[in-house]
């Protein structure tokens, strides 16, 4: 099974809306919450129909408007997306209005709007396109149930275009959770240097990384999705090796031929020792970077680092700013593997390669 990556739609925290991979500007943050850098709605969305959606809504339908206009398709074949936590933003206001309203009066739009599949399903109404529509909605894995999903109707149809996406948003009733739980950083100043303030907790992100996939070559293709596969809470180190070789023996490659490998360290102390560990072992000499210093952590975050990859196979360019170490990426750039876990529960492996 393979997903060639023929148009990309991306808002995060740093300037992608325009498709380029990580400018020289990047962006700093002051904090533990990075926000999307949002684009003007209009070209977009009406304003009529702005007024009434929810800000996650907004990114969602503009970055798959910026897909479709990239890979020149007017019509998707099918609409997969992944999220973690869905309308977030809207939830919340529809049970906010339960308690101020004591249950009564209360307006549909809100309650229409928070489900997790609003953002796949609006799309679908906007394009009048009445075909596949599936969210995938487990945990960090959600971005891979989506990819899965394509890559499977892609091996019985290649000529299928598919609109693939990973999507969620850090509101601000969330973020005061999850930051008494202990998710995320006191004491940080600076995103970019995230790995310079030991101990728990990481950087609150978010995001709407939009792709169209298809089984059919193109000169404009960007990179291939070649591979994916997750596994569930390994019992040991081994566990872990052995199921990375083999990912790659299915695929009839070795470490050998991965030419980067991005991971998903995130600044946690109490998780990236098992990052940490492979470098060490199992990608020792090999070139390693990471990524959520630029978007933060958030359940679909593999999206952005399937954006960024695919950026670097398309212009065989590697930013300085997402190296790990010292290792040097040698060119040509053929091979991406991305490896990500949360809370050392579920791992996953996105393989990317040149067209």
């Amino acid at each position: 099974m393979e997903a060639y990556i023929r148009g990309i739609g991306n808002i995060s925290p740093q300037h992608s809306w325009g498709n380029v991979i990580l400018a020289e500007d990047i962006v700093s943050y002051e904090g533990n919450r990075l926000n999307c850098i949002e684009p003007d709605y209009k070209e977009y969305i009406k304003p009529i129909q702005r007024r009434r959606m929810g800000r996650i809504l907004k990114m969602g339908v503009s970055a798959a408007g910026k897909c479709l206009r990239d890979a020149g398709v007017d019509m998707p074949d099918a609409i997969i997306m992944g999220t973690g936590l869905g309308m977030q933003g809207d939830t919340e206001k529809f049970l906010k209005a339960i308690l101020d309203n004591d249950e009564k009066f209360l307006t549909p739009t809100s309650f229409i709007q928070s489900t997790h599949n609003t953002v796949g399903a609006h799309i679908a109404v906007m394009l009048k396109c009445n075909k596949y529509n599936f969210t995938y909605v487990n945990d960090n894995l959600s971005f891979e149930g989506a990819l899965l999903d394509s890559m499977i109707r892609l091996s019985d149809d290649p000529s299928e275009k598919i609109l693939l996406a990973g999507i969620d948003e850090m509101t601000d009733s969330y973020f005061c959770i999850t930051k008494n739980a202990g998710f995320w950083k006191e004491d940080i100043s600076d995103n970019l240097g995230l790995l310079k303030h030991a101990g728990p907790g990481s950087i609150a992100g978010e995001g709407a990384s939009f792709f169209i996939v298809t089984g059919e070559t193109h000169p404009d293709n960007y990179a291939r999705f070649a591979g994916i596969d997750t596994f569930y809470k390994p019992e040991s180190d081994k566990e872990i090796d052995d199921f990375i070789i083999a990912f790659l023996a299915k695929r009839s490659l070795s470490l050998d031929d991965i030419d980067l490998i991005i991971t998903g360290i995130n600044g946690d102390s109490r998780w990236d020792s098992g990052y940490f560990r492979l470098q060490d072992t199992l990608f020792n000499g090999k070139p390693l970077a990471y990524y959520k210093h630029l978007c933060g952590e958030y359940y679909t975050s593999s999206s952005f680092a399937s954006w960024l990859a695919a950026g670097i196979l398309k212009t065989q360019s590697c930013p300085e700013t997402i190296l790990l170490n010292n290792n040097e990426v040698n060119k040509p750039i053929r091979n991406i593997l991305i490896y990500n876990y949360l809370r050392n529960t579920n791992h996953a492996l996105i393989l990317l390669s040149v067209c």
